[in-house]
């Protein structure tokens, strides 16, 4: 339906995706009955979409989680953990710019804090907030190697303090 010189307005527009699922949209039979206004507003609200779920997928792997797979759903409320559902939603839906917040989990080893820690940080990220998770061994590490060169040292120093959301394991 486009010719190529259409597609490369799209790809200078960055539109690809809009205008890929438009015409998905009117090949498709099932859409008849659908307005072109409609149509064009379904190929938009996709692209959307997948911007957004793009967008959600850097953060994950920008935050370099050791579990990038956990979630607050698949969370074990036993008994004697000392945390709930509720607890765990509003972690999960913290607003970490605007309301800083502190939060130290603890637990003997193996008790599930770093599964906890990620599963946070990653709903931080499904709500887009920045995050970064650093073990503290690893982050002492790399501190005390920048602090030679005071220049890399601060940069370091801005690039923690730039993050909604740190993580310290």
């Amino acid at each position: 339906m486009f010719t190529e010189i259409d597609h490369q307005k799209f790809r200078n527009l960055r539109i690809t995706h809009v205008a890929t699922r438009f015409e998905e949209l009117i090949s498709d039979e099932a859409n008849d009955e659908l307005t072109p206004e409609q149509i064009f507003l379904t190929a938009v609200d996709d692209a959307l979409d997948q911007r957004q779920a793009h967008r959600i997928d850097k953060l994950i792997r920008a935050a370099k989680f050791p579990i990038p797979q956990a979630s607050i759903a698949e969370i074990n409320y036993q008994d004697g953990r000392g945390i709930t559902p509720v607890r765990m939603k509003r972690y999960a839906g913290h607003h970490w710019r605007q309301d800083p917040t502190n939060l130290l989990i603890l637990s003997p080893t193996g008790g599930g804090k770093t599964y906890l820690a990620c599963a946070i940080g990653i709903a931080a990220c499904q709500n887009g907030h920045t995050v970064t998770y650093a073990r503290m061994d690893e982050l002492a590490r790399r501190l005390v190697i920048a602090r030679g060169d005071g220049i890399r040292h601060q940069k370091m120093l801005n690039d923690l303090s730039d993050v909604e959301l740190l993580i310290i394991d």
